[in-house]
């Protein structure tokens, strides 16, 4: 029997989170009438996170575990190929979004999209205990992100994303950047390659613990978007589904 979603969750030190999550999401696919999986990419971590991960799998036959080297990119690019489902839905191990909404990533709710992304900025989205300064970051980065390389889309960098299982395999076959900016490099090749792309307000919840450092990961980002601009000039996206 084929697989209609696949959930992928990379998990890098996420002992504690890890556990609350898997059950949150097991529960709710559990109620669905469709098939599915979920992938743990453990990457890297230097606490129980992989032994978490496979006391949950050998309880649940739906869950698999794997493991890839550190960073999300390279953890999310491994769950995604990995996957089987016909619509391959990436998952924060923080939950931040209520797992009921991925309904809204998936037929009948949405329809003929080849990826769609959580926003935070999208008519209708809900920020829940968000501080000021951080809201504040995040548009200053979004800013950034539109002017050099993805004009249009106000939330790149939230963490839920799904795409058809053929789109996720072209585009993250071409995917290179191994940190946090891998969203935008594989939302680049998704516009270089023609395929649709759509914002889904979302409700958010802040969490403190969270690991992104603002002023760090915003200067090695901007690095990262001039070399996707270098790769592109380089042929390595180049659009072949329209020549």
């Amino acid at each position: 029997m084929s697989t209609f979603l696949s959930v992928v969750i990379p998990s890098h030190n996420e002992e504690n989170r890890l556990p609350g999550t898997l059950e949150q999401v097991l529960r709710f696919l559990a109620g669905q009438a469709f098939t599915s999986e979920v992938i743990i990419v453990e990457n890297g971590s230097t606490d129980r996170t992989f032994e978490v991960a496979q006391e949950f799998a050998q309880k649940h036959p739906n869950v698999r575990v794997i493991q890839s080297e550190r960073g999300k990119g390279v953890a999310v690019r491994s769950g995604m190929l990995e996957a089987q489902g016909e619509y391959r839905f990436m998952c924060d191990a923080d939950l931040s979004m209520p797992v009921e909404e991925i309904s809204k990533f998936l037929p009948p709710a949405l329809d003929g999209f080849d990826i769609a992304i959580a926003s935070r900025e999208a008519k209708g989205a809900v920020r829940y205990n968000e501080p000021a300064y951080r809201h504040l970051g995040g548009r200053g980065i979004n800013f950034i992100i539109q002017a050099l390389i993805l004009p249009g889309l106000n939330d790149t960098q939230c963490g839920f994303k799904c795409c058809r299982a053929d789109v996720a395999e072209e585009s993250f076959s071409l995917q290179t950047l191994p940190g946090w900016s891998f969203d935008i490099e594989l939302l680049y090749i998704a516009r270089k390659r023609g395929y649709r792309i759509e914002e889904i307000p979302i409700h958010w919840y802040h969490h403190p613990e969270t690991k992104i450092s603002a002023w760090r990961d915003a200067v090695q980002m901007i690095k990262d978007i001039f070399r996707i601009h270098a790769n592109a000039w380089r042929g390595l996206y180049k659009n072949e589904r329209q020549t």
